[in-house]
């Protein structure tokens, strides 16, 4: 697999475990929105649509809440193990952030 730069503000080393899990389910929500593309083509009653575009945002709340389980368990306990409380303002901003 080629390597990208993260456009991001820091990297973080995921287990092999972990990267998996995310990747399948970004594959599954990919997937669903292919199908969700095609019902639109097709044009089916709308909603039936609706009904597979709340999974798509169920799909992609289980996998933020994978993800932000992680990040706690990991980068924002070491953080403030390394006495690094700044991390905790950061973490807050992401939840306001998600909870738009």
């Amino acid at each position: 697999m080629e390597q990208q730069t993260c456009a991001c503000h820091e990297k973080k080393v995921r287990s092999e475990q972990e990267v998996k899990s995310l990747i399948h389910r970004l594959n599954r929500i990919e997937g669903q929105i292919r199908g969700i593309r095609g019902m639109v083509e097709r044009d089916c009653y709308c909603p039936d649509i609706l009904v597979q575009s709340a999974a798509v945002t169920a799909a992609m709340n289980a996998f933020s809440k994978e993800l932000l389980a992680s990040h706690i368990r990991t980068c924002v306990a070491d953080d403030i193990r390394a006495g690094n409380d700044a991390v905790i303002d950061e973490l807050l901003a992401t939840l306001q952030k998600l909870m738009k």
